[in-house]
């Protein structure tokens, strides 16, 4: 609570030009809760907090910042600023932050780096947007297979202040040819005069061009730092557990995003802008809205059979509103088991079967719900009608949305982009055609 009466303290001294005053109160915040109070404000506020604070805490600040924040936050520095903290970064942190800003700014930053810093920059750039060797980090600790217990844990020593982790230590050859891995703590356990081309595990890597994604899932099912290799199997990098969670947060924040029908805010939603969030979003209305003009035709065809029982349209909005549950049902859990590499595209056999059994079921007993019901108000025929149709109507959408995240993933589209709208469209008209279909051959109308 004090932090965050501070913050508003902060935040009101801002508004009234007290910077003198801001400073001070800034001074008694944490770093996450100055990130915290620049997310919830405008990119030119921003710069005055960043730039009220020291030097060195300013740099903490800026590293625990998201990439597209960072590049916000550059729009209202200085060049001199910018220069300082674009050069501390590391080369993956400084990759991303590229990837954020226009290309004229990325340029420029570029032009502020040495030779030594500007290649190694250049190099992760060149491999994938979304590959390995984007997010990984080059600062790691290795040593020689002839090299004894004494003398890698003084290599761990010298490179502990840099090296991403130094609880893992990579063996290579003078080539830099990857051949095992050891941990910290077997060094610890281990006679020093022992060499450690004898303790040493072998390691499971990820070629550098791999799906950053699906190394994360990797990582993080072992729990302990992937090496990153060339095709020769040279050890070019390492992707942490830390570098893992990034990743898999990302991806998770998108897939939620597109599963809800719009594009991922890349900024806090309090600095995001009006426009940017309407954007993110309009897309996809327009997407479903087009799409339901397929509805629309189908009750156009059925006219004359709505014309006949009105009743039949009371029954609509719950039979489109079931099936198109039940489909995003299919489709969220089919996702997930993707994104953990429980499923595979050629899994789909299996899929289909799965949940054409599961809709059945859910289908069976909301039929049989509402059958009850439609036959207490409306009559036995009518209940019919219903019963029928969410019996149908269920298993046909369990299947497909199942299957719809699978043929996106072979096809290689997002699942969660492709599921919602086609799923959206698919249910609501399926369901009518199914639904009027059944209405007139119990009915007879």
């Amino acid at each position: 609570m004090a932090g965050r009466r501070t913050e508003q303290e902060v935040e009101q001294a801002l508004a009234e030009d007290r910077l003198a005053e801001a400073a001070r109160l800034l001074r008694s915040l944490t770093p996450r809760e100055v990130v915290g109070l620049i997310e919830r404000t405008t990119w030119r506020r921003g710069a005055v907090v960043f730039r009220l604070l020291g030097k060195d805490r300013a740099m903490e600040v800026f590293e625990r910042l998201g990439s597209t924040m960072q590049g916000e936050l550059l729009r209202g520095l200085q060049d001199e600023d910018v220069a300082r903290l674009f050069a501390k970064l590391e080369p993956d942190d400084r990759v991303r932050l590229l990837d954020e800003v226009p290309a004229a700014v990325a340029k420029r930053l570029l032009a502020t780096l040495d030779a030594d810093e500007l290649a190694t920059t250049h190099l992760m750039l060149g491999y994938p947007s979304r590959s390995v060797g984007r997010q990984m980090s080059l600062a790691h600790v290795t040593t020689r297979p002839e090299s004894t217990v004494a003398e890698t844990l003084e290599r761990v020593r010298e490179r502990a202040r840099d090296a991403a982790t130094v609880y893992t230590v990579f063996v290579t050859d003078h080539e830099r040819g990857l051949l095992g891995v050891l941990t910290l703590r077997s060094l610890f356990e281990s006679d020093p005069a022992r060499e450690v081309g004898e303790l040493m595990q072998p390691a499971e890597s990820a070629p550098v061009d791999a799906d950053a994604e699906e190394t994360a899932r990797m990582c993080e099912a072992l729990q302990e730092p992937i090496p990153i290799v060339d095709s020769e199997q040279r050890l070019i990098g390492i992707f942490t557990i830390d570098d893992a969670h990034r990743v898999l947060q990302d991806a998770e924040a998108e897939d939620i995003a597109r599963a809800g029908a719009r594009e991922p805010l890349r900024r806090p939603y309090l600095s995001t802008s009006i426009l940017y969030i309407a954007r993110s979003r309009v897309v996809w209305l327009f997407v479903l809205a087009i799409s339901a003009l397929l509805t629309v035709q189908v009750l156009e065809i059925f006219e004359s059979t709505l014309e006949q029982l009105v009743a039949l349209a009371l029954f609509i909005p719950l039979l489109t509103g079931t099936a198109g549950n039940t489909g995003s049902q299919a489709a969220t859990t089919i996702t997930r088991a993707l994104a953990v590499a429980e499923l595979r595209p050629g899994d789909i056999g299996k899929v289909l079967f799965r949940e054409l059994r599961v809709g059945a079921l859910l289908g069976l007993l909301l039929g049989s719900a509402g059958f009850a019901l439609a036959s207490l108000v409306y009559g036995l025929p009518m209940g019919v009608v219903i019963g029928t149709t969410l019996l149908f109507v269920c298993s046909i959408a369990a299947t497909v949305g199942g299957a719809m995240p699978l043929i996106a993933r072979a096809i290689r589209v997002d699942p969660a982009v492709f599921s919602t709208p086609f799923i959206t469209t698919f249910c609501d008209a399926t369901g009518l055609v199914i639904y009027f279909t059944v209405a007139k051959a119990v009915l007879q109308i």
